[in-house]
C-alpha cells in the first residue's frame, strides 16, 4: 500500500513537473526570440527603416538583392546602373565624374528581368529627380518564357518586402539565421573587426585580379560549351530560312517590363540601354534562326527606346571586341580594360555627344 501511495504521489506530481518545465522553456524561447529580434532591429542590416537623407548601412553581404534597396532609399544617388553581372564592372565613381551625377551600380548577379524591374521601380519611386539610368539588357530578356512565374526568380533568395513601403511588416521576416549572421557582421564592422563586403555605391570588382589573368584558362572557360574547341563565329551562309509564320510567333514578353520601367522615370531622366559585349561564342550563330530571332528582339528594344527617348548602345554582335578571347574571363564577363572602354562610350552618349566611330558599338537613337 505504501508503495502504491508513493507511486501515486509521483504520478500526480509528474504533470506539474512537466508543465513547469514547458513553461520555463517557452519563456526562455520567447525571451531569446525577443532579444534576437531586438538585436536585428537595432542593427537593421538591410536598412529596412532607412529614409532619404540617412546613410545606408555598410554593405556586409554579397547577395545584392538584400543589400541594394537601402542604397536607393538613402537618397544619396541620383543615377544608377541596372542589369546583371555583365554591367557590374562599370565603376559608379567614373560615371559620376563623367556625367556630373551621383551613380550607384545596382547590377545584380544573374538577376532576372523581373528582379531588375523591381530595383528599377524602387529607384524611380524613391529618388526625387533621377538624372541618368543605364540599363543592361542581356539575352535573357529575349527568351519566350522570361515573364513566366517560374522564371521570375533564381535560387538566390529575393526579398519583395524590401522593395515596398511595409518596413514594419518586414521585421518578422528578418528573424532568421541569415539575417542574424549579417547583423553580426555589421556589428563586427562597427567595432572595426570586419571590412565592408561591397562598396557603399554597390560597386565591386568581382573578377579575379588582372595580374592573375591566364589566357589559356580563359579559353578553357570560353570553349567549354563548344567541346573544348574555339567556336566558329563566321556568319552562316546562306542564312537559315525562317517562315513568316514562325516570325509572327516570336514573342518577347519581358520587354514590357523594360518599357514600363523606363516610363516610370521623369521626362528629364537620361536613359541609356546597353546590350553588353559578351563573347561572340555566347551569342547565337550569325545567320541562324536563333540569331534572326535575337535581331527581332533587338528591333523591339530599339522601338521601346524610341518611344521612351532612350539611346541604345549595342555591343552584343560579332566584332573585334567580342571575338578577341583575351578580352574575357569567361563567355559573359569581360576584363576591366573593357569596362573602362564602355564607361568612356557611355559618358559620351550620356552627354548627348556623337558616338565614337567604333565597329564594336552600334548606337540607336540620340538624346533630345
Amino acid at each position: 500500500m505504501a508503495n502504491e501511495r508513493a507511486i501515486g504521489a509521483a504520478s500526480s506530481g509528474a504533470p506539474q513537473h512537466w508543465c513547469g518545465w514547458i513553461t520555463a522553456f517557452a519563456l526562455a524561447a520567447l525571451t531569446l526570440t525577443v532579444l534576437l529580434l531586438g538585436f536585428i532591429v537595432a542593427l537593421d542590416p538591410y536598412g529596412a527603416r532607412l529614409r532619404a537623407g540617412q546613410p545606408a548601412r555598410p554593405l556586409m553581404d554579397l547577395n545584392q538583392r538584400f543589400m541594394y534597396p537601402q542604397i536607393v532609399r538613402s537618397g544619396a544617388f541620383d543615377s544608377a546602373v541596372f542589369g546583371t553581372s555583365t554591367l557590374r564592372l562599370l565603376d559608379p565613381q567614373i560615371l559620376s565624374k563623367g556625367l556630373s551625377a551621383r551613380f550607384a551600380n545596382l547590377g545584380m548577379n544573374a538577376a532576372t528581368p523581373w528582379e531588375q524591374s523591381q530595383i528599377a521601380g524602387l529607384f524611380a519611386r524613391k529618388v526625387m529627380a533621377p538624372k541618368v539610368v543605364i540599363w543592361g539588357i542581356d539575352q535573357t530578356w529575349c527568351e519566350a518564357d522570361a515573364a513566366d512565374e517560374a522564371r521570375r526568380l533564381t535560387p538566390r533568395p529575393f526579398p519583395p518586402w524590401l522593395y515596398d513601403d511595409s518596413a514594419w511588416y518586414s521585421w518578422p521576416r528578418q528573424l532568421n539565421v541569415t539575417t542574424l549572421e549579417i547583423a553580426l557582421r555589421l556589428a563586427a564592422h562597427r567595432l572595426g573587426l570586419r571590412p565592408e563586403r561591397l562598396r557603399g555605391d554597390g560597386y565591386e570588382v568581382f573578377t579575379p585580379p588582372e595580374e592573375t589573368y591566364d589566357l589559356a584558362r580563359a579559353r578553357f572557360h570560353l570553349y567549354r560549351s563548344h567541346g573544348g574547341r574555339a567556336p566558329d563565329t563566321a556568319p552562316q551562309a546562306p542564312a537559315a530560312e525562317v517562315s513568316a509564320a514562325e516570325r509572327a510567333s516570336w514573342r518577347f514578353p519581358a520587354l514590357a517590363w523594360l518599357e514600363q520601367g523606363l516610363a516610370g522615370f521623369p521626362a528629364t531622366t537620361r536613359r541609356l540601354i546597353v546590350l553588353p559585349p559578351v563573347h561572340a561564342g555566347a551569342m547565337p550563330g550569325e545567320g541562324s534562326a536563333a540569331w534572326q530571332r535575337f535581331e527581332a528582339c533587338k528591333a523591339q528594344i530599339a522601338a521601346i527606346a524610341a518611344r521612351q527617348k532612350a539611346v541604345v548602345a549595342d555591343y552584343t554582335h560579332p566584332s573585334e571586341l567580342t571575338r578577341e578571347d583575351s578580352n574575357y574571363w569567361d563567355p559573359l564577363h569581360y576584363r576591366l580594360s573593357i569596362a573602362r572602354r564602355l564607361e568612356a562610350d557611355l559618358i559620351t552618349l550620356g552627354q548627348g555627344e556623337r558616338a565614337p566611330d567604333d565597329p564594336a558599338l552600334i548606337v540607336i537613337g540620340a538624346h533630345r
